[in-house]
Formats: structure tokens, C-alpha cells, sequence
């Protein structure tokens, strides 16, 4: 499997648990509905991965993800921000309903650092997305809308929005990203 294919996969996975994990606060049927529907997505994304083969060129192993220096850089801002946005969250702030969407929120601009580092345009628009759902997520959280209201901004839309990525680097063949930098 190649990088840009293994990226493709944690990015459906994620998008499943995501869909999965929130729409339970739905209730049945429409939570049980999408928990099937991100779970299938999986599954049909993992078929059409391993029955086919990614699009090749000889330029493949060279413009291959790497997990350089900057790579690390954006993960340890990443993990730095869940840890102390979560702890102002539940701490001083009091509000426990918007660690979701702060994580959502911290996803999306994780990816939006990738895409520098990785030079792959098509990460922006996924950071774009997910840090959006973040930060309407935020805001319904702030107003006081229900958790099954923030569950649905900040965990099914940006699910759906990552196993949609997914798919669609899959179908197009995951040409993405287009080179490395150190």
C-alpha cells in the first residue's frame, strides 16, 4: 500500500469513527441509519482500495508523503492544542459540549499544516471543511444548542466529509500530495 493510499485509509477510518460515535446521540432510526451508512462507506472504500491498484508512475517513490521534521511539527501543535483546548474547555470555561468541535476544529487545521508540508492542495480543502464544522460546532455549543445538535455539526458532517475525501482520493487516484518537503 502506498503512503498517499495509507493516508486515504486513516482518513476513512477516522471519518467512520466519527460518524459512528456521534450519531448515536440521534437516537434510532436516523442515528442507527448513519452508523450503518459510515460503516458501509468504510467497507465499500476498503474493497475498491484492495481490488485495485493506485495509479503508478516512476516519480511515485519520490513524491511519496514523508514524514519529516515539519510533519512532526504540526502533529505536537496538534496534540498540544487538544490537551490545553480541552483542559480550558471543561476547566475554566465550563463547557464540556465543545471539546467535539474544538477537536474537529484542531483536526481541520492539522490538515491544513499537512498540505503545506506535503504540498497537497487537496488537504486544504479537508482542513477547510473540518475546521468550518469546528468552528460552527463552537459557536452552537457556546449558544447552548443540544449535544445531539453539536454532535451532528462537529462529528457527523466532518465524518462524512473525511470518508468522502477518502473516496474521492481513492477514485481519482490518489496522485496527492505532489511532493515532499523537508
Amino acid at each position: 500500500m502506498t503512503a498517499n493510499r495509507l493516508g486515504l485509509l486513516i482518513g476513512a477510518v477516522f471519518g467512520t469513527i466519527y460518524v459512528v460515535v456521534n450519531a448515536g446521540t440521534l437516537g434510532s432510526p436516523v442515528g442507527l441509519v448513519l452508523q450503518v451508512v459510515g460503516v458501509a462507506a468504510l467497507v465499500g472504500l476498503l474493497v475498491v482500495m484492495f481490488r485495485s491498484r493506485p495509479a503508478s508512475s516512476p516519480t511515485t517513490a519520490r513524491n511519496a508523503v514523508a514524514f519529516s521534521r515539519w510533519y512532526w511539527v504540526v502533529v505536537a501543535a496538534e496534540v498540544v492544542a487538544f490537551f490545553a483546548g480541552t483542559a480550558v474547555l471543561r476547566g475554566p470555561l465550563d463547557l464540556p459540549l465543545a471539546v467535539l468541535p474544538w477537536i474537529t476544529f484542531v483536526v481541520g487545521v492539522h490538515f491544513l499544516g499537512l498540505a503545506k508540508v506535503w504540498r497537497a492542495p487537496s488537504l486544504v480543502w479537508v482542513g477547510a471543511g473540518l475546521a468550518a464544522c469546528g468552528v460552527l460546532g463552537l459557536l452552537v455549543a457556546v449558544i447552548g444548542a443540544g449535544e445531539a445538535v453539536v454532535a451532528v455539526v462537529a462529528g457527523v458532517a466532518p465524518g462524512l466529509l473525511l470518508l468522502g475525501g477518502s473516496w474521492w482520493g481513492t477514485v481519482r487516484g490518489a496522485r496527492e500530495p505532489a511532493a515532499t518537503a523537508e
